[in-house]
């Protein structure tokens, strides 16, 4: 399986970062896919294969680390990506909430 559970919708509390500028105060760093649960069931197919999917956004994908798991916010598509190239590890921002 590549991640933990594929989840549907936020199970954490409104944390106000709306935009690619809220999470740039947020330090990337190494997570496991396998490590991850989803928050979208479905992934966008145009999102996963575009060679330019990141230039609009940010380079990392949005976690939220809350009550001691990893909920993969944004970046689903860098995270199926990231597996069908036989990569364990994602690069992401990781918010945490208390």
């Amino acid at each position: 399986m590549i991640f933990k559970a594929v989840g549907d919708g936020r199970p954490y509390p409104d944390h106000g970062k709306v935009s690619v500028k809220d999470w740039t105060d947020v330090p990337p760093r190494q997570v496991r896919l396998d490590e991850l649960v989803t928050t979208k069931r479905t992934l966008d197919l145009d999102a996963l294969l575009a060679e330019d999917s990141t230039f609009y956004g940010d380079l990392f994908a949005h976690v939220v680390e809350y009550d001691g798991v990893l909920y993969l916010e944004d970046g689903l598509h860098r995270a199926v990506r990231a597996a069908l190239q036989q990569r364990a590890i994602l690069h992401a921002r990781v918010l945490t909430l208390r």
